[in-house]
């Protein structure tokens, strides 16, 4: 098949992309390299991918590009590209939040019917789409009642899809993906601080009392539901919840860390942030009966991947690459220098 994937040298994307290129698919990447972390650890993502004569790797905006002719040809469309983050979105930050998530989504679709070649449109969607839910876990026909300006933009994002499907028979599946994590995980994100904090022999950064849970789904699981979602013809039209079956709480993530490591992880406890839910916990069942999806990565495994992941990339760099590098985005750079 011929695959365009969008956020292509992001984290999920740069994991899906590999796997394509493995089951010998035809792959087209986009990335704009937004500069919400470093641009020199997506290049390290994509990295190796370069060897593959089957990808193609276009940087851009979706906003600018000329995604009808890029379209043209491509089976599969995969539309990870977003603006992510919950804490962030308030305020005059919001414009990026619409542009990159609502704009750029109606975009893609507006050129896939225009196309008229495109046989699935897979949209990553997102757990914040639920808030704050009443009960867990949460099915598909759970309200969804968003509590951060990202989850607004993810609801707004699949009822474009939807709309899309409904009016001109383009054959979307939206995936809402629960906490996802794993090697190549974004810096900003709580388990790749966590792995930074144990490494740096620092206080691991806690936003509220590390009680709050989360549905936790490796991304290696996340990628096979992708594949799933392209090539099960039941999937046409539906919303599924995609977790890894695993709820657990932040303090017990960090427990488990000390453990796969051996070494002792402090812990600051800092104020509850805006626009988190407190818990997320997914229904399933639904992925498992219209795709087979199974979670197969247990949290202890996944987390001595993430870990050893962030290891290995930390003695690799040197201090010339991030001089100024905040503690929040990772460890700090020739920190394995020092300890040797």
């Amino acid at each position: 098949m011929r695959c365009l994937v969008t956020g292509a040298a992001g984290f999920i994307g740069s994991h899906l992309v590999e796997r394509l290129l493995m089951e010998g698919h035809e792959v087209c990447g986009i990335d704009a390299f937004t500069d919400c972390y470093p641009r020199q650890i997506k290049e390290r993502n994509i990295e190796a991918l370069s060897a593959f004569s089957r990808f193609d790797f276009i940087e851009g905006d979706l906003l600018r590009l000329p995604l009808v002719s890029l379209l043209d040809g491509v089976d599969w469309v995969f539309h990870l590209a977003a603006q992510a983050g919950v804490r962030r979105g308030w305020g005059n930050e919001f414009v990026r939040y619409v542009d990159a998530n609502v704009l750029a989504t109606q975009r893609l679709l507006e050129a896939a019917v225009r196309a008229g070649n495109v046989r699935r449109f897979i949209c990553a969607s997102s757990s914040a789409v639920y808030g704050e839910a009443a009960r867990l876990p949460v099915d598909e026909l759970t309200p969804l009642r968003p509590v951060s300006p990202y989850g607004v933009t993810k609801v707004a994002t699949e009822q474009l899809c939807m709309l899309y499907h409904r009016t001109y028979g383009l054959p979307i599946v939206i995936l809402r993906y629960f906490t996802v994590y794993g090697p190549r995980q974004r810096p900003d994100m709580a388990f790749y601080r966590f792995c930074c904090a144990l490494i740096n022999q620092q206080p691991a950064l806690v936003y509220g009392d590390g009680l709050q849970t989360r549905d936790v789904t490796y991304v290696e699981d996340v990628v096979e539901a992708n594949l799933l979602a392209a090539s099960v013809p039941a999937a046409v039209g539906t919303v599924l919840n995609i977790a890894g079956g695993v709820q657990v709480s932040i303090r017990e993530v960090l427990d488990l860390l000390e453990e796969i490591s051996g070494s002792r992880l402090a812990v600051k406890f800092l104020d509850e942030q805006r626009g988190e839910a407190h818990d997320t916990f997914a229904d399933i069942s639904r992925a498992g009966h219209i795709l087979g999806y199974s979670p197969r990565v247990g949290l202890r495994e996944g987390l001595r991947r993430e870990l050893e992941y962030v290891v290995s990339y930390a003695y690799s760099l040197t201090p010339r690459f991030y001089p100024d590098w905040p503690l929040d985005y990772g460890f700090r750079p020739g920190a394995g220098e020092e300890k040797q």
